[in-house]
């Protein structure tokens, strides 16, 4: 098995890139599918979950390039095959076809989604939408079956604010014949970076960004190239990175107003934050003061973004508190830190971390993506060499994050171990 060895207390200086958005490329890729041409995206990431989709894409006769982050996606020869298992087990963005197949041909059979395990992600109000537009949806030996005469428009309104449900509805919504209404639709910016793609498909969208997303169906879509936005998650993980361990880091490709609510918590820590155009600066912190966090749906706090900032509470003086009201098993990362000798504890959707302490290297296990990116965070500032397994979730979500570290003088590398290794642990 692969895992990453860090040896910690290198600070760390220089300029890092941000990569595309992962939560934007997996619904872009699916959405391609509903052109009646070839569509390429630009700036993709070069993470599992997108190699998976382009393999999952090729298993339904799509026609793909991918080359240097930029993805040609030809869906002419398309058919609607059943998709119960296999890749689409491996991530949970896997939903987005269904809204694209149900879209393109009026039926889908999609396997239940995968991805990490951060408790109760229900899909409910997905197929609360499929059904308002008109289509039966079944769930048969583990996966969900949609089928549909036609689709219509319709009112839907979310009863919980979902960046899945809301682009899922859309992709099923742009073919479909009349006017379709989502209320109480999320605001994220990958929800307006794939209603743009749409749009310059040929879609008729207004209202993304906006809690009410209207869209009138049309009879086709067409290819087109389209450039994906910046990851603010990885910018987010990188500024915390900086604010953990930093010299005086430059984050690149970044858009400010993304990230303006970790940008606020930071400086509420004592963090100086210098915002540029397409970049931001922070210069090493000094004296970081404990804070309290509540995640919430965008603009609010980001729910991806509790996992690393908690290894950024660990440094901080005094208690701290982070409070996840998304997801409710999201704090795998606490047990792992305090086998680094963290001082923290669960209760409930809530962690209470006092601070500062020195973490000390330790043999850690990656639970998720976001978890893992929090345990490369706590390396880089541990004493000694510390060993993380399951490191293939991590690179579901970061792109060439070793040498994007090694690039800041971190000391990070991908080793291969023999299995007896661990298990004799």
């Amino acid at each position: 098995m692969e895992v990453y060895k860090i040896k910690g207390a290198n600070r760390l200086h220089g300029t890092i890139k941000v990569s595309g958005a992962k939560n934007s490329a997996v619904a872009l890729i699916p959405a391609s599918l509903l052109a009646n041409s070839p569509v390429t995206i630009e700036g993709l990431p070069e993470i599992l979950d997108v190699w998976t989709l382009k393999e999952i894409l090729e298993e339904v006769g799509a026609k793909i390039t991918f080359e240097d982050g930029t993805m040609t996606i030809d869906p002419t020869n398309i058919v609607d095959m059943p998709l119960p298992n296999g890749n689409i087990k491996k991530l949970r963005a896997s939903y987005y076809l269904m809204g694209a197949l149900l879209g393109k041909f009026k039926k889908a059979a999609i396997g239940l989604p995968g991805g990490c395990h951060l408790g109760p992600r229900p899909i409910d109000q997905h197929i609360k939408g499929f059904e308002a537009l008109g289509a039966t949806v079944s769930n048969e030996h583990g996966a969900i079956y949609l089928r549909a005469d036609e689709l219509v428009g319709s009112k839907i309104y979310l009863d919980v604010v979902s960046v899945g449900a809301t682009i899922n509805i859309m992709l099923a919504a742009v073919l479909a014949k009349g006017r379709t209404i989502i209320e109480n639709a999320a605001k994220e910016p990958e929800i307006i970076d794939v209603a743009t793609l749409l749009s310059n498909m040929g879609a008729n969208i207004k209202g993304a960004g906006t809690n009410v997303i209207r869209i009138d169906g049309v009879n086709e879509l067409h290819g087109t190239k389209h450039t994906i936005i910046p990851d603010r998650i990885e910018a987010g993980t990188f500024m915390i990175m900086a604010a953990v361990a930093g010299d005086g880091i430059t984050i690149d490709n970044v858009i400010p107003f993304h990230v303006e609510a970790l940008t606020a918590k930071l400086r509420e820590m004592g963090v100086k934050v210098e915002e540029y155009e397409e970049q931001i600066f922070i210069p090493k912190p000094e004296n970081l003061q404990a804070v309290d966090v509540k995640t919430l749906v965008y603009p609010g706090f980001p729910t991806d973004l509790q996992q690393p900032f908690s290894v950024l509470m660990t440094q901080a003086t005094g208690t701290s508190v982070i409070t996840d009201s998304i997801y409710s098993a999201r704090f795998k990362q606490i047990d792992e830190l305090r086998r680094m000798s963290a001082n923290g504890r669960v209760d409930g959707r809530t962690a209470v971390i006092t601070g500062p302490v020195n973490l000390e290297a330790a043999t850690v296990r990656a639970s998720d993506l976001r978890a893992g990116a929090a345990l490369v965070l706590a390396g880089l500032i541990a004493d000694g060499e510390t060993e993380i397994q399951d490191i293939f979730h991590i690179e579901r979500g970061y792109s060439s994050i070793i040498e994007k570290l090694q690039g800041l003088g971190a000391d990070i590398r991908r080793v291969e171990i023999k299995e007896i290794e661990v298990n004799n642990e």
